[in-house]
């Protein structure tokens, strides 16, 4: 009696298992992945942006933690460089006591903001993915950086050019490292990685 009830349970625990949706399963597979970025001589790089491409990832609305948002302040773009989702609506914030006016000549997003005061902001949406700089008209010392993605998976180095990636699936993928002072025509390095195996890339700066 006791063999019998033990085969049900066993019984019931296979047919629980192979009633899994393949969406569940797929995410029980994910992993995290992180990379660092150093410079030709093994320094850190700060601020590079990582994406990676997975075939096997599934499509949905992306999203990021952080605030869709640069804000001028002591005559600098802060964030100095911005990760958003292809089509977002960033937010241009004025914290400086002096006016500014943002532009870009950028193929992805070639735009003009009229000059605005403290206390102020402006918006402007971002329907292409690539990379945009940012300057003002004003203080040409300003200048920031807007990386448009089409994947969730992404962020930026922080100081010791680290960036973890979480809920990457299994499986290769596109990863892709932008700094706008990479020495190549677009500012990227692109390998083939095998899913959730760390990396550490070097690359040539200007």
């Amino acid at each position: 009696m006791y063999l019998q009830l033990v085969s049900l349970r066993a019984f019931a625990l296979l047919a629980v298992l192979l009633a899994v949706p393949a969406s569940i399963a797929g995410a029980a597979s994910a992993g995290s992945i992180k990379v660092q970025v150093v410079d030709e001589r093994g320094v850190p790089v700060r601020d590079a942006v990582i994406e990676l491409d997975s075939p096997s990832a599934m499509k949905t609305r992306i999203t990021f933690p952080w605030r869709m948002a640069m804000a001028q302040k002591d005559e600098a773009f802060v964030p100095g460089t911005l990760v958003v989702a292809r089509g977002s609506t960033v937010a241009f914030p004025n914290l400086d006591r002096v006016r500014h006016s943002i532009y870009s000549f950028s193929k992805p997003a070639r735009f003009e903001i009229d000059l605005y005061g403290r206390d102020q902001s402006r918006t402007h949406t971002f329907p292409v993915s690539g990379s945009v700089a940012l300057g003002c008209n004003i203080h040409d010392k300003m200048r920031g950086y807007i990386r448009v993605v089409d994947t969730p998976f992404a962020g930026k180095t922080d100081a010791n050019g680290y960036v973890t990636l979480s809920g990457v699936p299994a499986g290769t993928a596109r990863l892709t490292v932008w700094h706008p002072r990479i020495r190549t025509p677009s500012g990227e390095v692109v390998k083939q990685v095998n899913g959730a195996t760390d990396q550490k890339i070097s690359v040539r700066l200007r």
